[in-house]
């Protein structure tokens, strides 16, 4: 009897760790790939991971550093990444040619791109510029759109001198001031000159005329169609990590330099800040993170048709979703 007795106390205690193990299945292992390098609007991921939000959703997220949108968009169009940072201009010309990826996620629903210069060049208006020097990136965002600025703000395109260069050298050449202005990110390369010493100021484009949805978050479309309990979880998640940074941006950034330590502290907080006043547009305010407004997309879509040769029947919206927010 005693052996009996035994015996089903044995059993009911390995059922009971049994069925214990079994109410915790293997959290799905997720791949975000970055639009660039570790910096200050990506510290709100790393927040998320560290206070377990992702955790709390089933997800394990692995977050892979990016070399630029195209480049990102080309990942997770392969597969080689689950969901991945780029912008929307980028997301939309890899689309149209055969990428097959869709935004899930408005990061930015405003526009980093800007007009960067010294302080003493005294570029206070689009106008201000002819007559000068700009340098810019052959392909790059704020490069095409520069044209739209231009006709906009009725500047004489013919007037301003347009100097191609590589990203890392654009900042040094207007140090230099071997050029009078650089046309780059609000929230990277205008912090870079300023913790150099500089005293820079920028136009940014989405007050001068020419906004547009600004970083995305996207998935393949096959992710979208098998996955979509997975996706809802990672945009909750997503969701909860930017609201927190939003409570609390040093904490997002302190997250960041445990991941890279040699970060300057200071001016990632900035760019973080930076971005943190781009996550909404004026058709996107009282909407939650990541909401993606259609005017926003239409109207991204008819600039980039007119400057950065988009060729494409569909509608904007066969590009985005709002379907994987929560309800």
């Amino acid at each position: 009897m005693k052996r009996l007795i035994l015996f089903a106390t044995v059993a009911l205690t390995l059922a009971a760790l049994l069925g214990a193990s079994g109410t915790a299945p293997a959290a799905d292992a997720v791949s975000l790939r970055l639009n660039w390098y570790l910096g200050g609007l990506h510290a709100p991921f790393y927040l998320g991971v560290e206070r377990g939000y992702y955790r709390d959703e089933g997800i394990d997220l692995t977050i892979n550093e990016g070399r630029g949108s195209p480049a990102s968009v080309q990942i997770v169009g392969a597969k080689g990444d689950t969901f991945g940072m780029t912008d929307a201009g980028s997301l939309m010309l890899g689309a149209t040619k055969g990428v097959p990826i869709r935004s899930i996620f408005s990061l930015l629903s405003s526009s980093d791109f800007g007009i960067i210069s010294l302080e003493e060049t005294g570029i206070k208006s689009p106008k201000d510029l002819e007559g000068k020097s700009v340098t810019g990136t052959s392909g790059d965002g704020p490069t095409a759109l520069f044209p739209a600025v231009c006709e906009t703000n009725g500047v004489n395109k013919d007037k301003v001198k347009v100097v191609f260069m590589d990203p890392p050298a654009k900042p040094a050449a207007l140090m230099e001031k071997k050029v009078d202005a650089l046309l780059g990110g609000a929230s990277d390369q205008y912090w870079l000159i300023k913790y150099k010493g500089f005293k820079p100021t920028i136009l940014k484009y989405a007050d001068i005329g020419v906004d547009t949805i600004g970083m995305t978050i996207a998935a393949h479309t096959d992710t979208l169609k098998e996955k979509p309990d997975l996706v809802r979880r990672f945009v909750k998640a997503t969701i909860r990590a930017w609201e927190a940074a939003q409570k609390d941006p040093a904490a997002a950034v302190k997250s960041a330099l445990k991941i890279k330590s040699d970060l300057n502290a200071a001016s990632t907080q900035d760019q973080l800040q930076t971005n943190l006043s781009e996550l909404f547009s004026k058709n996107s305010q009282g909407k939650s993170v990541g909401f993606s407004a259609s005017q926003d997309w239409d109207h991204t879509m008819e600039l980039l048709k007119k400057y950065r040769d988009l060729q494409t029947d569909k509608p904007a919206s066969s590009f985005y979703t709002n379907d994987y927010m929560p309800k």
